[in-house]
């Protein structure tokens, strides 16, 4: 066994150490998901090349220059301001979503048409058209960071899964009995996960087109869905107040997060799987830890319902936006509120962090999407122009591309 390369992944920081063993390749992360200005990485050096036996005395100083490679990243201040550079009316009918490729050179929307159109984000360009559904085209996404692939789910009950180079329609998935309003691949690419209102969550193998699985027990609409970056577990929100989590290789329920005395908003795993936080219509918080799902914290800092939530890259931010027009920054570690982002005038119906854990961008039905500095909970910059509530606002993966959608029918790209 001996090493062959390190590689590096800064969001979140990471050595990988790939290595040869019986003459095939296989790889190693450490995580550094600590990694901050206050960082010794002369004793974090010491300690991977104390405990990694692929990593000798002599690599240390290579080792050294890697984690200052990523310290420095971390650190870097960034001053980016957006701008406006496209306008898209993507389709007759009312938008449904957006959403980017990893790189944002692509994106997709959903609409009442009963199409998803591929466009080019650089020149506003629409690559394809995505026919075939015969109702609303509700949820969608591309299969990140991959994204030759792309996922359809529709009020026809089926979800299609489409080549996102050539428009082909690879698979069409039937077995829903209602309408399916939430979708997601796993991290390998190799599992489509659909939610729908029929109460059901099922699993489909994209090579095949087969069902895998299909996970029954909640008692109301399934309303999110996803996987854990590892992709062992999976986690369904639902309307009955319960998110449940699943063990992907067995299709089991591990457990079920028992808690919310309303329905169930949003939900998403922490980076290293460990926690899970759910926001809910009953205007709290909660974050579960996922060795045996107890609840280790509500947070009750909201005066209305609790739209969306968020972790950053590294699982150590939490961000709750909600109907009281307002964002919350809170620490995962200490669940101390460390910032409220006041300013929009209607509810904040979405937020996402950039991929660096430093900005939140925020979307409102005042009309407008807000960028703030994650830490300070100052606003940075207000994005107008939009005629309606924005219903959809995400970073690419670099962060200096931003995307918009709104119930006034347009995408708006700002870089």
């Amino acid at each position: 066994m001996h090493l062959q390369r390190f590689l590096l992944r800064y969001h979140p920081p990471a050595i990988i150490l790939e290595y040869v063993k019986s003459g095939k390749v296989h790889s190693k992360t450490i995580d550094l998901l600590d990694l901050d200005s206050k960082t010794n990485i002369e004793a974090i050096a010491d300690e991977i090349s104390a405990k990694e036996i692929l990593v000798s005395g002599s690599r240390r100083s290579q080792v050294l220059q890697l984690l200052q490679k990523l310290k420095d990243r971390v650190c870097r201040t960034e001053d980016h301001h957006f701008y406006l550079f496209k306008v898209t009316k993507a389709h007759i009918l009312p938008l449904t979503n957006v959403a980017f490729n990893k790189s944002g050179s692509r994106f997709i929307t959903g609409s009442y048409d009963r199409t998803c159109k591929i466009w080019d984000t650089a020149s506003g360009e629409d690559l394809h058209t995505l026919e075939g559904h015969k109702n609303v085209v509700y949820a969608i996404a591309f299969n990140n960071p991959f994204g030759d692939k792309i996922a359809t789910g529709s009020f026809d009950k089926t979800c299609k899964l489409w080549d996102a180079e050539t428009g082909k329609c690879f698979h069409t998935f039937r077995g829903h009995t209602a309408e399916i309003v939430c979708l997601t691949f796993n991290p390998q690419s190799t599992l489509v996960a659909t939610g729908s209102m029929d109460r059901t969550a099922k699993l489909w193998d994209v090579e095949t087109g087969m069902e895998v699985a299909s996970l029954t027990g909640h008692t109301a609409e399934i309303i999110c869905i996803s996987f854990s970056s590892d992709g062992t577990r999976m986690l369904t929100g639902s309307f009955d107040h319960t998110v449940s989590i699943w063990d992907v290789k067995t299709f089991k329920r591990m457990f079920t997060l028992i808690g919310h005395r309303g329905e169930i908003s949003s939900a998403q795993f922490s980076y290293d799987g460990s926690l899970v936080v759910t926001g809910s219509m009953d205007k709290t918080c909660k974050v579960w830890e996922m060795d045996g799902g107890k609840c280790i914290a509500t947070l009750r800092d909201h005066q209305d319902e609790v739209l969306d939530v968020a972790f950053n890259c590294t699982g150590h931010l939490i961000v709750s936006v909600s109907a009281d027009s307002t964002a919350r920054v809170y620490d995962s570690r200490t669940f101390e509120c460390v910032a409220v982002l006041s300013g929009h005038e209607g509810e904040i119906t979405r937020a996402s962090f950039n991929q660096h854990g430093t900005r939140i961008i925020t979307a409102s039905g005042d009309k407008t999407a807000r960028i703030w500095d994650a830490f300070t909970g100052k606003c940075l910059q207000v994005l107008e122009g939009h005629t309606d509530e924005i219903f959809s606002c995400s970073f690419n993966y670099d962060g200096n591309i931003v995307i918009t959608g709104s119930k006034d029918n347009s995408v708006r790209l700002w870089r």
